[in-house]
């Protein structure tokens, strides 16, 4: 039996690039998405391939507990968890409101939290591997992005927890993308390539702005059984923006 893994908020942007490249490793997939015209747009793509979909809100504890088990039905025991589901709320913070705040902490942390806590009796004891993705918003800031900075950073130290209290069956990391051109993979309703610059990418020392490949690599990485004395670490996956002084 193919191992089975969790995407949440699979079926566009990162996700649906994550989701992708695991089903041409011979994964499993299990796509977690709240947008079903996402979800319908990618079974097209994904027809005669080992994926499902569940239209999942990962804020809402009742859905995510029931996608879970239905992912175990269909595909057996959950080898991988990769929390990936986020929105940005960015305003400034005299008009950001508290409902608007909650929603935002809701679905990036919580729901990462809740998709934990109901994937963990299915991934043990033969273990596995959970991992989060996080921001490098986490570790730097623009203005106005108060709560989906507090979001990601609530999704560090929520990954050194959960590797403290999963070991050793599982192993939990996370991943903090940097600038990733996703406009190759979200919805026709809101795909538009995004017109980069020289100057964008010479920002990075790596020499270009990050692909959604990049962090489905990284994934990859973490996923495999030989990288098994690997937990509770980040992976800044960012080509070495953030360890660049930038002056305005």
């Amino acid at each position: 039996m193919k191992h089975n893994i969790i995407v949440s908020g699979g079926a566009q942007g990162i996700g649906k690039t994550i989701s992708l490249r695991l089903i041409e490793k011979g994964f499993a997939i299990s796509v977690f998405e709240i947008d079903q015209e996402a979800i319908d747009e990618f079974k097209l793509e994904a027809a005669d391939k080992a994926i499902a979909f569940y239209k999942v809100d990962v804020s809402d504890e009742m859905k995510v507990q029931n996608a879970i088990q239905k992912s175990f039905s269909d595909f057996g025991n959950i080898y991988g968890l990769i929390n990936n589901a986020a929105i940005s709320i960015n305003k400034p913070i005299t008009e950001l409101s508290y409902g608007e705040w909650k929603r935002v902490i809701d679905t990036n942390l919580s729901g990462a939290f809740l998709c934990a806590k109901y994937a963990t009796p299915f991934q043990q004891p033969a273990g596995g591997r959970i991992i989060d993705i996080a921001s490098t918003r986490a570790l730097q800031s623009e203005p106005n992005t108060e709560a989906y900075s507090a979001s990601k950073g609530g999704i560090l130290a929520l990954t050194h927890a959960l590797a403290a209290s999963l070991g050793p069956e599982i192993k939990v990391n996370s991943i903090s993308p940097g600038w990733i051109d996703v406009s190759a993979a979200k919805k026709k309703a809101n795909a538009r390539q995004e017109k980069l610059t020289q100057e964008d990418h010479l920002q990075h020392p790596a020499g270009r702005v990050g692909k959604a490949e990049d962090i489905a690599n990284m994934v990859l990485f973490l996923l495999a059984k030989e990288n098994d004395f690997i937990t509770g670490q980040n992976f800044v996956v960012d080509g070495g923006m953030t360890t660049k002084m930038i002056y305005v």
